[in-house]
């Protein structure tokens, strides 16, 4: 067996082991088919064994290939690591962050703040991943995140900026056809505006609804950006952030003593990223303009 094996060849067989194919692997690899297939093939040939066999199904991973995975996926995070560390000793606040959020935070709440960062660093190229999970700040899905939990991983640099409330919300002109719901189980007689598919946030949430359930749902969708255009557009009485809720005049509160549920919110990005002059002002900027944003929620 060869002592010297190139990293590329593990790459590779990630892409594939994910993908299922070496064109899907080539695809998100950006590189060709026949590459991907010339490092499984140099791979195997390195290592003395068989990594995948061929079905109608595509490329199967044997169990060497499974076992090979978890090595493979540390190599991958110190490669991240690497490159991290590297970009982070540039000169200047200049060059590219990429910015995780939620979707209701990425559209609604940064697009300012991020604006105003760049009139203040035009070198600044800003990139904006925004999902409802959690990106890996680790393994270098995002660089900065902006996350409604406590962070628990130790390698990670988290700042608390607040509580953003979500609370329960309609159209006026809603409420004008249909009237205000007095307690919650009134809210039995209403068009609500819930989710689809029960998230990790619903489920730790779950005691916040009082038994309201997806069946109880006239509207099901599981984007927050989609909620919040709904209630704008007087389909029902959904949730969303009270901050937001308070910059449209015609929204209303509904039943806000019943329900009120506060989100922890942090700015997280990896302690590798403490030196780069980039990341560090666009950390600083977000933990400033959420703080802000945080203090204009109305109170009950």
């Amino acid at each position: 067996m060869t002592t010297s094996i190139a990293w590329e060849y593990y790459r590779s067989l990630l892409a594939v082991l994910e993908h299922g194919s070496l064109s899907a692997a080539a695809r998100a690899l950006a590189i060709t088919q026949p590459t991907v297939g010339r490092h499984i093939a140099a791979l195997e040939q390195a290592l003395g064994v068989t990594l995948f066999t061929r079905s109608q199904l595509g490329l199967l991973p044997t169990e060497v290939a499974l076992a090979l995975r978890p090595h493979a996926e540390t190599m991958e995070h110190t490669a991240a690591l690497m490159q991290r560390a590297a970009s982070g000793q540039g000169q200047g606040v200049v060059g590219s962050v990429r910015i995780a959020a939620s979707e209701a935070v990425g559209v609604e709440v940064l697009p300012p703040i991020l604006a105003g960062l760049r009139e203040r660093h035009p070198g600044l190229v800003i990139e904006l991943v925004l999902s409802n999970k959690v990106q890996d700040l680790l393994r270098r899905e995002a660089d900065i995140a902006v996350r409604m939990l406590r962070p628990r991983q130790e390698q990670l640099v988290a700042r608390k900026v607040g509580n953003i409330e979500l609370g329960l919300h309609a159209h006026e002109d809603y409420l004008a056809r249909h009237g205000m719901p007095q307690d919650w189980a009134a809210l039995a007689q209403h068009a609500v505006i819930g989710y689809d598919e029960a998230s990790p946030f619903v489920r730790n949430a779950g005691a916040a609804f009082q038994g309201l359930t997806r069946e109880q749902f006239a509207w099901r969708c599981d984007s927050d950006v989609a909620h919040l255009a709904l209630i704008r557009a007087g389909a029902g009485i959904g949730v969303c952030q009270a901050g937001l809720a308070a910059r449209n005049p015609a929204l209303r509160r509904v039943l806000p003593q019943a329900f009120s549920l506060p989100m922890e919110t942090w700015v997280t990005m990896h302690e590798d990223l403490r030196g780069s002059l980039r990341c560090r002002a666009t950390f600083d900027a977000l933990v400033e303009g959420l703080q802000a944003y945080v203090a204009t929620q109305p109170l009950i």
